[in-house]
């Protein structure tokens, strides 16, 4: 249910209850709730206590396919935007600011008569392009000419059942069928105008379809509600394929055409194949490769990238062989590195020439056809294999122009292991180490092309072998379960407190402890005044890649490390000061401490 408020700091405005849903409909609750709530996969949704009343078995259940949570226990339920309101007891219009900046949305605000008007029009927008689709339907079923729409179709293979299930539908010939039928009045002939299924050309004087003697293929939203068509022309008319123009309600730029109906085919979706033409969509799923999509004529976008990643680890993008086809992976890999978090896998499948998908699948079936995906080029191959194509990878000047091409495309990929892995491949390349390639990479210029290409990232990419980096480790696994800080005793806190790299940490486990702030809400309600504020908000909204049952193994290893780096230092420390001294003012065991020192050194 969309919430709808005024704006209280006004009185007279409102946030557009569509651009509520449109937040709603890209960002992924369970990236909101498992930072605040200790989340563990099973089946098909999330599990944990629940945080609104106290419970020691986990009756919590969040759906990450219908973007909804329940309590079992307490019958507490709603989607992201109502778990804010509720459990952080955010204002509505911070809440909805937060989620906005979360996608890259900035929020507008509307008259309360403004957006009254707005919001009933694309409802009656989404009923006239409904109604389309089913008069397509019908045309495909029962129109005299039917018989030219079910032989091309039949000629390209498709069954029965993928029609219905795409609810395939057909143009025929004529200037105004549709608007004959739907334009009973001028609201009608508006909404049609409006939402791109009639034109109308006032040069001319004339108001006529915009799809004629075309197979129509509906394109939905991930509610299933129809948003717009695509058509492919019957025979060798121009265009081959035509597309709606952007309305109030289709941005093709982030919708995805077969997305709908690839949820509904797999209740469990692992990964998705991108691919060009919808006629691809739909010959894989005949095959049984029901999770394809296609690109709606553009390019593969930031908007693509995200809303694939919040429903799937794995994306494979399938194209042509040819150099058009290796050009636009390219382009879809360098929009790719900046959502490649640790945990997310990319491949390339290149199919060989005179063949696409819908040929491939046809000749090859299902088994070969998978076999190809599991083989497919991973994104690091790719990416230098792309890279060195015209480099001379045996001479300085080749690697070095490697080293210039690939650091400024590193940089924008978002800070952990993956990241470290492909600095770490480029270093093997190169012969620098990885520390070195970071350390000149501000001094490289970003290539041409390259949308995300930045070096600001790449600068605090720094091995993670540092004591800041496992104290940061630790503290983002104990501000998601604070009941971790119980694993060590205060004392141990307080040693880890003398070094400032530990402090925020030793600082936050010794709070919980003493105080028993045994909640995520609660930590942070604690220090919301304090300095660290910030730094522990941050390590809320990263995304745990660790098992809930595997954080307590986890934690407690990455703290004995530090408890132990702590004591080499402070062992090193005093070693320095007792080699200053007369070897005759040591006794017998600061001498055995300098003897096993040296001993050690010289070992390795």
């Amino acid at each position: 249910m969309t919430f709808f408020f005024v704006c209280t700091l006004t009185g007279n405005l409102v946030i557009p209850p569509e651009f509520i849903d449109e937040v709603l409909s890209r960002v992924d609750i369970v990236e909101i709730i498992e930072p605040r709530v200790a989340l563990k996969k099973t089946g098909q949704n999330y599990t944990g206590l629940c945080p609104f009343h106290s419970e020691k078995t986990p009756s919590f259940s969040v759906s990450q396919e219908k973007q909804f949570y329940y309590c079992f226990g307490c019958q507490v339920s709603g989607n992201a935007l109502k778990f804010l309101l509720e459990f952080e007891r955010m204002e509505f219009i911070a809440a909805v600011e937060m989620l906005a900046a979360k996608v890259g949305l900035e929020v507008p605000k509307s008259d309360v008569k403004e957006t009254t008007e707005t919001s009933r029009r694309r409802k009656t927008i989404f009923e006239i392009l409904n109604q389309a689709s089913n008069h397509y339907r019908e045309e495909l079923r029962s129109h005299p000419s039917r018989e030219i729409a079910i032989s091309y179709l039949k000629n390209r293979g498709l069954s029965g059942e993928i029609a219905r299930d795409f609810a395939l539908g057909y143009a025929p010939p004529g200037w105004d069928n549709l608007y004959s039928k739907l334009a009973n009045s001028n609201f009608e002939r508006d909404l049609l105008i409006e939402s791109g299924m009639v034109i109308d050309n006032k040069e001319e004087g004339k108001t006529y379809d915009r799809f004629r003697e075309r197979i129509m293929f509906p394109i939905r939203d991930l509610r299933g509600r129809t948003i717009a068509f695509g058509g492919r022309i019957i025979g060798d008319g121009k265009p081959k394929y035509l597309n709606s123009p952007e309305t109030p309600v289709f941005h093709k730029g982030r919708e995805l055409y077969g997305l709908y109906e690839a949820r509904r085919r797999n209740t469990k979706l692992i990964r998705v194949l991108v691919v060009e033409g919808y006629m691809d969509v739909l010959a894989l799923a005949q095959f049984g490769i029901g999770y394809s999509v296609a690109t709606l004529g553009t390019a593969t976008s930031k908007d693509h990238i995200d809303r694939l990643f919040r429903l799937v680890p794995q994306i494979v993008f399938c194209f042509d062989g040819d150099g058009a086809g290796r050009s636009a992976a390219w382009k879809a890999l360098v929009e790719v590195l900046a959502a490649m978090s640790d945990g997310r896998s990319v491949k390339f499948l290149f199919v060989p020439d005179g063949e696409d998908p819908d040929s491939l699948i046809r000749k090859e079936g299902k088994d070969k056809f998978e076999l190809r995906l599991e083989r497919a080029t991973s994104l690091d191959r790719f990416f230098f294999s792309h890279l060195e194509l015209d480099l001379d990878m045996d001479s300085i000047e080749g690697k070095a122009s490697l080293s210039k091409l690939a650091m400024p495309l590193l940089g924008s990929i978002p800070e952990g292991v993956f990241k470290q892995l492909m600095i770490d491949a480029l270093a093997g390349k190169t012969g620098l180490e990885a520390s070195r390639l970071i350390q000149v990479a501000g001094n490289i210029p970003k290539p041409p092309g390259s949308a995300h290409a930045s070096t600001r990232g790449i600068a605090k990419s720094a091995p993670a072998a540092t004591g800041r980096g496992l104290a940061e480790a630790a503290l983002s696994m104990l501000v998601k379960q604070p009941e971790l800080s119980q694993e060590f005793d205060e004392s141990e806190y307080e040693r880890l407190l003398q070094n400032p790299e530990n402090s925020l940490l030793a600082e936050v486990a010794l709070v919980v402890q003493r105080k028993e702030l045994l909640s995520p809400g609660l930590l942070l309600s604690h220090f919301r005044e304090k300095p660290g504020f910030q730094v522990l908000r941050k390590f809320i909204d990263h995304e745990q890649l660790l098992d809930v049952s595997e954080l307590r193994e986890e934690y407690r290893g990455t703290i004995t490390t530090l408890l132990n780096r702590f004591e080499t230092q402070l062992k090193q420390e005093l070693i320095k000061q007792l080699v200053s001294k007369p070897l005759a003012e040591l006794n017998a065991d600061e001498r055995q401490l300098i003897k096993d020192n040296r001993r050690s050194k010289s070992q390795s």
